[in-house]
This record gives structure tokens, sequence and C-alpha cells, in this order.
């Protein structure tokens, strides 16, 4: 398989107190360089507008193996690992196997969301079989292949994906009785 042109983090990922974010677009024609990846780059950029430390970014074909063995290498290098392409009814979209087949578990709500606030957009957002799952310590995301899908369909859980990486990290325990979201949101706030 030719997976010319990908990056795989050869270290963990590091900048300070940033988390971590490496991003792959899946795509046979941006892997031949028939077209300009510009889903990648619009993903990496609204994750750094966030605060995330994005490294990584690739581009592989859409086949199953070099898909999964690029998210197992990326995987507890990156706390955060977003895909975009391959997620549609096409023959050849197979991100979601991909990274059914990585995962230890789903994380179905995400993708629910991305799908349901979708339906503002286009009615096809049903259509989308993107997913969203753990892999260790790490959340795998799955996004559309086009930019502007992809980055709306980020924007709707940039919310509580910092929440979601911190309860992978270990970083929240036990909830206390009567905690609320504000006071998670708080707590959030407050680390280091």
């Amino acid at each position: 398989m030719d997976t010319v042109g990908v990056e795989s983090p050869e270290k963990p990922l590091q900048s300070g107190d940033m988390p971590t974010a490496t991003v792959l677009t899946v795509s046979d024609s941006c892997s031949k360089g028939a077209r300009e990846d510009l889903s990648g780059p619009a993903v990496a950029t609204l994750l750094r507008s966030h605060g995330f430390a994005v490294d990584g970014c690739g581009v592989l074909p859409d086949e199953q193996a070099p898909i999964e063995e690029w998210l197992k290498s990326a995987c507890g290098k990156a706390a955060l690992v977003v895909t975009t392409g391959g997620t549609g009814l096409a023959p050849r979209d197979v991100t979601p196997e991909a990274t059914r087949n990585v995962c230890d578990r789903l994380v179905d709500g995400i993708s629910e969301r991305m799908r349901s606030e979708g339906l503002r957009q286009t009615p096809f957002a049903p259509l989308s079989r993107a997913l969203c799952g753990t892999r260790g310590t790490s959340l795998i995301l799955n996004l559309p292949g086009s930019p502007r899908g992809a980055v709306q369909s980020l924007e709707v859980v940039l919310p509580i994906l910092s929440h979601a990486l911190a309860l992978l990290s270990g970083a929240y325990g036990q909830h206390s009785e009567g905690e609320t979201g504000s006071t998670l949101k708080n707590k959030e706030l407050e680390r280091p």
C-alpha cells in the first residue's frame, strides 16, 4: 500500500499543557495528488485555534489496513486522533470499519451529536457513518471528507472534547454528589 506523504508521529507529541492532536485525511484522489487536501488543513487550523497542538498530519487512500495501522500508531502519541473522509456509503469508504477495528470502546453520543446537528445543514447528514471511539487514552474522531462538513462537525463537538480527553487521561475521578456541568467546566479550567 502506498503511504507516501503520511507522517505517523514517531514520539509522543508534547507541547506544554496543550492537548495533542493529529489529523489523517482519507482520500484516494488526495493520496494520488489528483486533488489538493483541503479538509485536513482546515481541521488542523480549527483544532489549533481551540488550543490543540497539532502534529503528524497525513493522507492515505481509502484502504482499511493502512488506515488501521496509522490509527494504531497515532493513538497514545496524540490525545485526539481525527480522520476526515471515507465515512459515507461509497464502496471504498472504509474509515468507520478501520476505526471500529482499532477502538476499545465506541462513544456513540459524539457521532450522534454531529449527525443531529448536521441535519440543520443538510438532509444527507444521516448518511454519515462517522464513528468516535477510544483506544487507550486516545480519542479517535471520524469527520466527513468535505472541508465544510468536517469543520462544521468538529465545531459541534469541540466544547465536549476537552472533558472527554480529561476523563480518558484519568484527570477526573469519581464525580462528587451534586456536581453539575458548570462545576466540571470550572474544574477543567483550573487544571494545570
